[in-house]
């Protein structure tokens, strides 16, 4: 079961780094283009513009597994500063202050800056180093 489930790993890496991915480019979208939904009255600005630039464009580099590594850091800041700065004063647990999904993200894209974009990514067709990384690591 272990070889089975270690072969799978980087696929499914792969999975998990698109799904991230392209739930982020609605995050973006919507503070760029006010689509698929609207922002809030009053949540304009340059910190929202600028996170929704990092999201969007940050969202398709993940999705494609293309400079996954830089992309999934700076994603992971991003996200914890999101927390930090609009959920953290709300209380300490992330159920009560609403910050659930800021935290996982930022934890998400930290496993997929140190772990790389898996066996299913442009990295990994163009320099090929992606999934030797992970096969490396998941037989250690």
């Amino acid at each position: 079961m272990s070889e089975f489930l270690n072969g799978w790993s980087p696929r499914v890496l792969s999975i998990l780094r698109f799904i991230a991915g392209f739930l982020m480019i609605w995050h973006g979208s919507q503070k760029l283009f006010g689509f698929p939904i609207a922002l809030p009255a009053g949540a304009e600005g340059p910190i929202v513009l600028t996170a929704g630039i990092i999201e969007f464009f940050g969202g398709l580099l993940i999705l494609g597994g293309l400079f996954t590594r830089p992309a999934a850091f700076l994603m992971s800041g991003l996200m914890a500063a999101a927390y930090f700065m609009a959920h953290a004063s709300g209380g300490f647990l992330p159920l009560v202050n609403g910050g659930e999904l800021a935290a996982i993200y930022s934890f998400v894209y930290l496993y997929l800056a140190f772990s790389g974009g898996g066996s299913w990514s442009l990295d990994h067709a163009v320099w090929g180093t992606e999934a030797k990384a992970i096969r490396t690591t998941a037989t250690a």
